[in-house]
Order: structure tokens, then sequence, then C-alpha cells
């Protein structure tokens, strides 16, 4: 069987990868059928290049692509392409759904990336109200309760 995966290129931690078709008996780095494209996840957002009309057509003729290159393709916007093709769509119609996909893509990960710097800053912010409210209760000691008797 024809799998789409990801194969190791670049130099040592600084990793970037072919996006190609592979007899999946084969080894992660070993002979290939096609190259489709690759992938650098070392910029932001990452570098993401494939053909859509060779990934198209080997997910035309049954290639299982892996979950990471399902996900690579679905943000380039193939899977959609696959599926209009498939629907009958004109090229024209696909090409403006996958431009406007791309660009949903590209928002929700900026506004993704902004909720995740907002979450950190928003743990540091509770933890520093903790700190100075543990300071609090430790600068200012506790003073016995004196309980007022009445006489009888």
């Amino acid at each position: 069987m024809v799998k789409l995966r990801l194969r190791r290129k670049g130099r040592v931690h600084h990793p970037v990868y072919d996006i190609v078709a592979i007899d999946e008996r084969a080894k992660r780095d070993g002979a290939f059928i096609e190259r489709l494209g690759y992938y650098d996840p070392h910029h932001q957002p990452s570098v993401i290049s494939i053909d859509p009309d060779r990934a198209v057509y080997w997910l035309s003729v049954g290639a299982q692509p892996t979950n990471l290159v399902r996900n690579l393709l679905s943000y380039e916007g193939i899977l959609l392409r696959k599926y209009m093709a498939m629907k009958g769509s004109n090229q024209v119609e696909i090409e403006e759904a996958v431009k406007l996909h791309k660009e949903v893509a590209k928002a929700r990960y900026f506004r993704r990336k902004d909720l995740r710097k907002k979450k950190v800053s928003d743990k540091e912010k509770a933890a520093e109200a903790a700190k100075k409210e543990a300071e609090k209760k430790t600068e200012t000691p506790a003073e016995p309760e004196v309980k007022a008797e009445s006489a009888e």
C-alpha cells in the first residue's frame, strides 16, 4: 500500500521534512516513489509547500496519508480541492474556496497563538497575585483574639 508521509531531512536539531509517496514497508528515509512537497516547522507559521495536483492524484488512486500529513493537506486546502472536484465543481470555484479556506486557517492559527499567550500571561498574573497574598499574610502576624468576659 502507498502512504503519503514525511521523510526527514535537514541538520541535527533542525529537521525539515519532505512529503513523499512511499511504500508503507519502506524505511522512514528510504527510497520513495515521488516527492510531493516539503514541510518546515521552524518558521512561524510553518512553511508548507505541496503540489496539489500530484497530491490529489495520489489520494485518488488510494494512497493513505498519515495523521500529520492529513492535517498538512487540510491546512493547504488539498482535501477541500479533492472533495470539490469529486462533487463536480469547476476550477474557478475550487480556487476561490481554497483561497478562502487558507485565509480562515491562517486567521485561526494567529487567533489560537494569541489565546495561548493570553493564557500563559493570566497564569503568571494569578501566581503573582497568590504570592502577594501569601506575603501579606506572613507580614501581619495574627493577633490572638481576646474574649471579653462579662462580669457577673
